[in-house]
């Protein structure tokens, strides 16, 4: 059974990205939320959801900050917009700003892995069965730079042009796909069908395939 919810204060909701491929100037891309995912605090944020927001203020009007503190504005937001897979961000940092370049640093050696929404709900249901509350029309007012995130299989795309290194992509399959070491070596040096035949079998053939599917849309932008 669902239940409607209503429009509510203010919440926050963070996806880690990989920061590898922030440029130097400053730019990156990627996406702030992905439609369909569970993060750990039992939401769903689903397509659409922020389709009327956007058109209500454009990328400019939604703050680019750190750690969501009004008085931490780093950068601007050159471009979001939703795609099949979620929100997806074009950001600049301003570098002639100290605390963006301290977070430009911070971005390109990993340690401030994400981004994460300010918004306000304005409707959504909650599954009773399941405790899932699925986000159906959201008004976002700002995405920070924060450390901690909440959803952890998003990731920030790599830059255009550019793709992973093999190390990259193997931590990738370990970390996110949930391969061991050795199987995520397996996969870089000889291909997935070179995996021991057990891999194949069972009911995990179907969160494998989506693993292997977010790769594809992570390295291939």
């Amino acid at each position: 059974m669902k239940e409607p919810v209503g429009e509510q204060a203010g919440e926050r909701k963070a996806a880690r990205f990989e920061a590898k491929a922030v440029k130097a100037d400053g730019s990156f891309e990627g996406y702030a939320s992905l439609f369909g995912a569970e993060d750990l605090g039992r939401d769903v944020v689903m397509p659409g959801a922020f389709r009327k927001s956007l058109l209500k203020r454009s990328a400019r009007g939604v703050k680019l900050l750190y750690q969501h503190e009004p008085n931490e504005v780093i950068g601007t937001w050159e471009e979001i917009a939703e795609d099949a897979r979620g929100l997806f961000v074009r950001g600049q940092l301003l570098t002639d700003v100290r605390r963006a370049r301290e977070v430009l640093a911070l971005m390109r050696a990993g340690a401030v892995d994400g981004l994460s929404i300010g918004y306000h709900v304005v409707k959504a249901e909650t599954d009773r069965a399941s405790g899932t509350r699925r986000l159906i029309e959201v008004d976002l007012w700002e995405i920070s730079v924060v450390t901690f995130p909440m959803l952890p299989a998003a990731r920030v795309s790599a830059v255009k042009g550019t793709r992973p290194t093999t190390r990259e992509f193997e931590r990738w399959l370990m970390q996110d796909a949930g391969f061991s070491r050795t199987e995520a070596r397996t996969i870089v040096q000889r291909g997935f069908k070179a995996l021991p035949a057990p891999r194949e079998a069972g009911g995990g053939d179907q969160a494998l395939a989506r693993a292997l599917r977010a790769a594809a849309r992570l390295f291939i932008n």
